[in-house]
């Protein structure tokens, strides 16, 4: 899974690795793949499991914001609740009594809440998610805030949709040296899932749409579908995302993509998967693995994700 780059801007989507020769080389494997549990109320354990957001504390403490959804089979009542909890380990997670975040009263989240993703401040945190409409069709990307995460208040939608860039959700975000904020986020396209990119000057925007990131390549895994994933910044010369991508069919798989230090240009770009999901007999049946975060523990590159829409894993990374 080794990719070179010339340093142009968007990779060529006609291309199958989207790069093309020069002497920047960069590889990434997994060394280890392990089951993330959870431990909770009836309420949550009774529902299925997608986009896990895990963290470390400054006490050291992991902490998760995971999305709970209805079993196939149950009546639909949501698309989703937000539940937080914490973890010695990053494996086993205690979770609270009542979810964080809840569909409602507002008519941008009142179908479900989905897809948390985490900033951490000195005040407390930043939550974004994706906030449903009663319709369980369309979203918009939503935010709240509080000093911890059972005291979260809805402060409403974050970027909102628009004719071009439908159901926006799923945010990743950064801040970069120049002190702006980068905010990665999925849209609807053309009948398919897009990664979008706007720049602010604070965590909550106002946000300035920038030039598409990166596309699908032609003839490859990822040639239809792209969706944001969790932002490796360790190196900050070079920061590089676990992005999932998909068939037309829908068969989701994790990726990785690497940008210069502005997120101005793609500069390296794996060739094929680093994360699929464990082979299933029935052709009809789920086939997705879907990135949600990344937590760095010394030399350790932990990837979490979900498998199915409906339980939690984690793949230990090694970069070269």
């Amino acid at each position: 899974m080794t990719a070179r780059t010339d340093g142009t801007a968007i990779a060529d989507p006609h291309r199958k690795d989207g790069v093309t020769d020069n002497d920047v080389v960069l590889d990434f494997n997994v060394r280890r793949i392990e089951a993330v549990s959870l431990a909770g109320p009836p309420a949550l354990m009774a529902r299925d499991l997608m986009s896990p957001y895990i963290w470390r504390e400054p006490d050291g403490r992991w902490g998760i914001m995971v999305r709970a959804v209805v079993k196939p089979g149950a009546p639909p009542t949501d698309t989703g609740v937000i539940w937080a909890g914490w973890s010695d380990d990053g494996v086993a997670f205690a979770m609270m009594d009542e979810p964080s975040i809840v569909p409602g009263p507002d008519d941008h989240d009142a179908g479900g809440v989905e897809d948390p993703t985490v900033v951490r401040r000195d005040d407390g945190y930043v939550v974004y998610y994706s906030g449903v409409l009663a319709d369980h069709a369309h979203g918009e990307l939503s935010y709240a805030t509080g000093p911890s995460l059972d005291r979260l208040t809805k402060g409403g939608v974050a970027l909102a949709s628009s004719k071009s860039e439908g159901n926006t959700k799923e945010a990743t975000i950064d801040r970069t040296a120049d002190g702006r904020w980068r905010l990665f986020y999925e849209y609807a396209a053309d009948e398919a899932s897009r990664v979008g990119l706007a720049i602010g000057t604070d965590v909550a925007g106002p946000w300035t749409e920038q030039p598409t990131p990166f596309v699908p390549r032609l003839d490859s895994w990822d040639d239809w579908h792209l969706s944001t994933g969790p932002l490796l910044t360790d190196d900050p010369s070079m920061p590089v995302m676990f992005y999932n991508g998909a068939t037309r069919d829908a068969r989701w798989r994790i990726g990785w993509i690497a940008f210069d230090a502005g997120y101005t240009r793609v500069v390296a770009r794996g060739i094929e998967p680093l994360v699929t999901p464990p082979p299933v007999d029935d052709r009809a049946a789920t086939d997705i693995a879907f990135a949600a975060s990344v937590v760095v523990e010394g030399d350790a590159i932990w990837l979490y994700y979900s498998l199915e829409d409906r339980r939690l894993s984690r793949a230990l990374i090694r970069r070269s």
